[in-house]
C-alpha cells in the first residue's frame, strides 16, 4: 500500500524543518525545552484546558507542550501537529517513555491540513505559529477545527530588542548583515512581533475577543559562555549568519559570541538569557 503524503502548502518551511533545522531541534530537544519552558505555565493557564478537553498543539515540535496539555486534559486528549518528521519522531518517543497515552502526533501543514470541523476544544502553540506562508489561511483552518466557544492560546516572540540571544548575535553585525533575523512581516520567528498584525490576522481568520499581553521568561541556554556560543553557532540564525564568513571570520565570530555571553554567566547555575513574547488568546464565536 502506498503511503499518502500529507498536503503541504508551506513548502519552504517544510524543507527547512525536515532538513537541518528540524534535525538540529530534534537532536537538541532537551536543550530547546530548557530555553523555552518558562513559557509553558503562562501558555497552558491561558488556554484554560479542562478535564476531557480535546487539544490541538500547532507547531508542536518535539511535543513538550502536547504532553503537558494531555496531562491537563485528563480523560481528554492532545494532538500535536508539525511539519517536521524528525521532531515528531522524538515527540512520539518521549510520549511513550513518559507514559502519556492520550497524546498523539500528526505530520501536516496547518494551512491545508484536513482537520475534522469542530473536533477540538482548545488550540495552543508555543512558538509554532510564526512560520506560516499564509497566516490568515492557517489561523482560519485552525479556527474551523475548534468548536464554537472554543479557545486559542499561543506565544510568539515580541520585539527583537527584548531577546538577549539576539542582542548577543548583534555583536556580529559588522562582520555579517543581520537583515532577516529580526524582520517582522515575513515567515520567521518575528513575523507576528506587531500586536496590530496579530489582531488583524486573527480577525481575518474569524477569531474574536483577541488578547495580546507581553510575557517574559529566562531560559537556560547552557553551562557557560563557551558552551552557549557553540550552540548558537549551530542553531538556525547563527548558522545562517556564520555560513557567510570565511574560516578566520568564523573564529572571530565565535570569540565575540563567547565574550558577549560572559556577562550572563552565573557561578551557581546554567547561563540564562531573557526572552520576551506575546501571549495571545482568542475565541471562536458561539
Amino acid at each position: 500500500m502506498n503511503r499518502t503524503e500529507p498536503p503541504v502548502a508551506n513548502t519552504e518551511q517544510a524543507e527547512a524543518w525536515n532538513g537541518y533545522e528540524g534535525e538540529h531541534w530534534a537532536r537538541h530537544q532537551d536543550r530547546w525545552n530548557a530555553v523555552n519552558d518558562g513559557f509553558n505555565e503562562p501558555l497552558l493557564n491561558a488556554a484554560a484546558i479542562g478535564a476531557g478537553d480535546r487539544v490541538l498543539d500547532v507547531g508542536c515540535g518535539s511535543g513538550r507542550t502536547t504532553r503537558l496539555a494531555a496531562r491537563r486534559a485528563g480523560d481528554g486528549a492532545a494532538t500535536g501537529l508539525d511539519l517536521s518528521g524528525p521532531m515528531l519522531a522524538r515527540a512520539r518517543e518521549a510520549a511513550d517513555r513518559e507514559g502519556v497515552a492520550n497524546a498523539a502526533f500528526v505530520q501536516g501543514d496547518a494551512q491545508v491540513h484536513p482537520f475534522e470541523p469542530a473536533s477540538f476544544d482548545r488550540a495552543v502553540s508555543r512558538f509554532g505559529v510564526m512560520f506560516f506562508a499564509d497566516p490568515a489561511a492557517a489561523f482560519g483552518a485552525i479556527g474551523r477545527a475548534v468548536r464554537p466557544g472554543g479557545r486559542l492560546a499561543f506565544v510568539c516572540p515580541a520585539d527583537p530588542d527584548g531577546n538577549d540571544w539576539l542582542t548577543v548575535l548583534s555583536t556580529l553585525k559588522d562582520l555579517v548583515p543581520m537583515g532577516g533575523i529580526g524582520a517582522p512581516g515575513q515567515p520567521g520567528m518575528f513575523s507576528l512581533a506587531d500586536p496590530a498584525a496579530i489582531r488583524a490576522v486573527l480577525a481575518a481568520a474569524g477569531w474574536t475577543n483577541p488578547g495580546v499581553h507581553r510575557v517574559e521568561a529566562y531560559g537556560e541556554w547552557g553551562a557557560d559562555a563557551g558552551d552557549v556560543a557553540a550552540f548558537m553557532a549551530g542553531m538556525g540564525p547563527g548558522r545562517h549568519l556564520l555560513g557567510r564568513l570565511d574560516p578566520g571570520q568564523r573564529a572571530e565570530a565565535g570569540r565575540r559570541l563567547t565574550e558577549a555571553l560572559r556577562r550572563y554567566e552565573r557561578p551557581d547555575g546554567p547561563l540564562r538569557l531573557r526572552s520576551t513574547a506575546w501571549l495571545v488568546t482568542a475565541e471562536r464565536p458561539e
